[in-house]
């Protein structure tokens, strides 16, 4: 089922259709959830590649085009994670290196990478950490909406290069509005 390579003496987890279900949640016999290690590659063109709880590698994870990410809790790679279409986590998004995505990025806490952070379109989370630059709303197909190009969350850390960050005390409140 579940394919291992090796490149560059490093192992290679290929998650391709066959390690999905109906619902595109990845039922694979690898665990990717402790930690696998090596790199996570998943196949082009699956949508949104769905796992229950955690995705973690000691490298890189890798979604290819027309591929995205959602996780139930957390995402984290050693060095990066890049994604052709979006990543989504219910909690965190953490990298060694840099978060790159062709949609949007979205974590319900916090998104922390070791370099830099580029979407396509809007940055939602909590909070937000790059000691570099920070870019949404590079969509390059079309031109985004001001609101795809959005930094919706706390910003703990780095400097926003692209994009219209809202911090979250600005953000008007629904109650007032009642």
């Amino acid at each position: 089922m579940t394919q291992i390579t090796e490149r560059y003496g490093r192992k290679v987890l290929q998650i391709t259709k066959d390690d999905l279900d109906d619902e595109n949640f990845y039922v694979g016999d690898v665990d990717v959830t402790d930690q696998f290690d090596g790199h996570i590659e998943i196949a082009a063109d699956l949508g949104f590649v769905r796992f229950k709880t955690h995705l973690s590698a000691r490298l890189s994870i890798v979604a290819k085009a027309g591929s995205g990410i959602k996780a139930g809790e957390g995402i984290e790679a050693g060095s990066g994670i890049e994604a052709g279409w979006g990543i989504e986590a219910g909690s965190g998004i953490e990298a060694g290196w840099g978060i790159e995505a062709g949609w949007g990025i979205e974590a319900g806490s916090g998104i922390k990478a070791g370099l830099g952070i580029k979407a396509g379109f809007s940055i939602a989370a909590k909070w937000i950490s790059s000691p570099l630059r920070i870019f949404a709303g590079l969509c390059l197909w079309r031109i985004p909406a001001p609101e795809e190009a959005e930094i919706r969350a706390e910003l703990r850390e780095g400097t926003v290069s692209f994009g219209t960050h809202i911090s979250p005390e600005v953000e008007p409140s629904t109650e007032a509005a009642e």
